[in-house]
Formats: structure tokens, C-alpha cells, sequence
């Protein structure tokens, strides 16, 4: 099968599908399609089509156990998260962090704990680079 060029982000359909695999560990469709919501009404055809899209874009690896596919994430979740995020860093907030977290800050709703927890994490990064 022809490989397609690795895709740097996830569409909302194969985004889900990753979350399930990252909460799976690995998985067939079926499992994949288990953990889906009953609501979500997925053919296993589509689901199939949806781990394909994903192993040709290089997220996803599959192996041949018995008559199945089972498809492991090549990318862990949380280096998924920091790549998304410098991505909307660098298209919506012109490669400024700061005002990416400015942003969050001034308009999320965060209440006076989340606050506490974001300064307490800036202060933690802030203390073990400079010392």
C-alpha cells in the first residue's frame, strides 16, 4: 500500500479515534469501535477507513494477528498535544506563546485555583531553568 505524506495534524474523526488508541494502547477496529459511543452509529467499514487514513499518514502502525488489524499509536498523546499546540501558536497567535497563554488566561473562565496551578507550574519551570 502506497504511504501517503506523514499529516502533521489530526482531523476531529481521526483525533477521536486516536484517543481511543491512546486510551487502548493498541487495538483492532472492533475495539476501537467498542469504545466509541453507542450514539456515534460508526460502520465498521468507515472505522477501518478512518485506521488506514491514519497508518498511511504515519500516526498509527498495524500488525496481522490472526484474521484482524491491530493498530498502534506511533506517536505518544502528549507529543501530540505539544505539536497541536505550536501549531495554533505559530497560525493563530503569530509564534507568541505568551500570547497564546494570555489568551487562555484573560478569557477561558478559569477560576482562582486554575490560576494558582498555572502560576505554580510557571514558577516550577521558571525555578529548574534557571538553576
Amino acid at each position: 500500500m502506497r504511504k501517503r505524506k506523514a499529516g502533521n495534524l489530526l482531523t476531529d474523526v481521526e483525533l477521536e479515534f486516536m484517543t481511543e488508541l491512546w486510551e487502548l494502547g493498541e487495538g483492532s477496529v472492533r475495539d476501537v469501535l467498542g469504545q466509541l459511543p453507542p450514539s456515534r452509529g460508526l460502520a465498521y467499514t468507515s472505522a477501518a477507513t478512518v485506521l488506514r487514513i491514519l497508518e498511511d499518514k504515519g500516526f498509527v502502525k498495524s500488525r496481522k494477528q490472526n484474521k484482524s488489524l491491530i493498530y498502534t499509536p506511533l506517536l505518544a498523546k502528549d507529543a501530540y498535544q505539544t505539536r497541536s499546540l505550536k501549531n495554533l501558536s505559530q497560525t493563530l497567535f503569530d509564534d507568541t506563546p505568551a500570547t497564546l497563554v494570555a489568551r487562555l488566561v484573560d478569557d477561558a473562565g478559569l477560576t482562582e485555583a486554575d490560576l494558582e496551578e498555572i502560576r505554580a507550574l510557571v514558577e516550577r519551570r521558571l525555578r529548574n531553568d534557571g538553576g
